[in-house]
């Protein structure tokens, strides 16, 4: 494969149907997609080697100027597309500044790039990201995920890296599913093996709890742990993290067995041979992670072998899905330095922030304490924003929409973390009260877990008016992402 750059192609951006962006030019082929009457999507290859389209299945013309391939977006074309065109298929990005952008719907790439243009720095993005959770309830697969941001990226005219994040994992088998799509970010989350309880358990208990891990997954015992860690310190840049054993054993007994379980995947992970990176969280947790839990969490990882490009611990104050960070800035933005500091110290690697979504006052914080060295996570933002569209052209589906939002709330809720009142959403709302829904807190958040069940009911319809309204999702999708981006694009790195 060639490594020249890729050229815009006027002639094919000229096109009737054509996305203008997409039409380039890269090893002797033009490449475009082409919007149809119909509104479906066709990938169109152009070639005077006959050879190039191989890969490809679609409709073959011959003619004077060499061959030409009309293809739709399959699976298989999707994944010759990134065969042609390198620069789609995922890359690591190690400690470069990235973003995850969690596009539930598969069609908000467009403008996640669109905002990344506007901001103009480099900050690196991960365009295919979606927990298994959130897969499982938008009746996507792991490949999905993938293909769909291809398209978008290359309907976009995007040529730089991008990544892949398989999000959220917990069990193996989310491993071998993702690690089968062809991700190379793998987000392990061993969150429901946290222990809660050793937060606030009296010393005999956090003994007992100690004792009964799972010592041959930690490939450890207590006296050797207790010697690795008791009395230690680590220097900051302007303080120290003591470690002494009412500490170092509280948070063993709340996070060792996360670490063997996380462990299990990650060697899951390694045994495929594939070349990937690792992000170890823990941000959906009840209580926040202390500064000894930091260091007793990533020294017990490295020494088990873990290597990790990233770190999402669990910040103070309440990451809610869909809005504002709830908590007080001044304690978080301490939190973010130890945090950061700790990270360079052991490291480095980077924090990750989870649940990044529309957190506008954090951004300038966490950004200026990694000094870029950051990841940001979204999810779902995407997902309400485009709802925006639906309210402005069909209010009446809009309504629909609410009502079962409302009706399958109390099954949508369970594992998200919310403050929203359903009862002071109006249940019959005005036109006017329609356009105001993803404005409001309680109605946001209540749309915003409620795609799972939405989607199921009216999918056809929902992407029917986001299909005719196309330029004007993307363009509300790209000025909400540039509130999210510009903060970080003095630090990116």
């Amino acid at each position: 494969m060639s490594d020249r750059a890729p050229q815009r192609d006027p002639d094919g951006a000229g096109t009737a149907g054509a996305y203008p962006d997409s039409a380039i030019t890269y090893d002797g082929a033009r490449f475009r997609l082409e919007r149809a009457d119909d509104a479906s999507k066709r990938l169109v290859v152009e070639a005077a080697d006959a050879s190039v389209l191989h890969a490809f299945e679609g409709r073959r013309e011959g003619g004077d100027q060499g061959t030409r391939l009309v293809a739709p977006t399959t699976p298989e074309n999707a994944a010759a597309l990134r065969a042609a065109l390198p620069w789609l298929t995922p890359s690591r990005f190690g400690l470069h500044t990235s973003v995850g952008f969690g596009d539930r719907l598969g069609i908000a790439t467009p403008g996640h790039v669109r905002a990344l243009r506007e901001v103009g720095a480099p900050i690196r993005p991960v365009f295919a990201q979606q927990s298994i959770r959130e897969m499982g309830r938008c009746g996507r697969t792991p490949r999905d995920v993938l293909d769909d941001a291809t398209w978008g990226a290359f309907q976009a005219g995007w040529t730089e890296p991008v990544g892949g994040d398989a999000d959220h994992l917990e069990e193996l088998a989310d491993v071998d599913a993702t690690a089968a799509a062809g991700f190379v970010f793998y987000t392990l989350d061993p969150k429901a093996n946290v222990d809660p309880e050793a937060e606030h358990a009296d010393a005999a208990l956090v003994r007992q709890k100690v004792e009964a891990l799972d010592w041959a997954g930690l490939d450890s015992d207590l006296d050797g742990f207790r010697s690795r860690h008791v009395g230690q310190r680590v220097d900051l840049e302007h303080e120290a993290v003591k470690l002494d054993e009412e500490s170092v054993l509280r948070a063993l007994a709340k996070y060792g067995p996360s670490m063997a379980h996380a462990m299990a995947m990650y060697r899951r992970l390694m045994d495929k041979g594939i070349d990937c990176e690792v992000e170890f969280a823990v941000d959906e947790t009840d209580y926040p992670t202390k500064p000894a839990e930091h260091v007793v969490v990533v020294r017990e990882l490295q020494r088990l072998g873990m290597e990790f490009v990233s770190f999402a611990p669990r910040f103070v104050g309440r990451f809610e899905k869909g809005v504002e960070f709830i908590g007080d800035l001044d304690a978080l933005e301490r939190d973010f330095q130890v945090h950061a500091q700790l990270a360079r110290a052991l490291g480095p690697y980077k924090l990750s922030l989870h649940s990044g979504s529309d957190k506008y006052s954090t951004y300038p914080l966490i950004a200026e304490a990694t000094q870029g060295m950051v990841h940001l996570k979204t999810a779902g933002t995407s997902w309400a924003e485009a709802l925006r569209v639906l309210a402005t052209h069909d209010p009446d589906l809009m309504r629909q929409v609410l009502t079962l939002a409302l009706d399958s709330f109390e099954a949508n809720v369970k594992s998200y973390h919310l403050s929203c009142d359903p009862a002071k959403i109006p249940t019959d709302p005005t036109d006017e009260q329609v356009a105001r829904l993803l404005d409001v807190v309680d109605s946001r958040q209540v749309l915003h877990v409620g795609y799972g069940a939405i989607l199921a009911e009216f999918r056809p319809q929902l992407y029917r008016i986001w299909d005719t309204h196309e330029e004007e999702l993307y363009g509300i999708v790209s000025d909400h992402f540039v509130r999210h981006l510009a903060p970080f694009a003095a630090y990116t790195r």
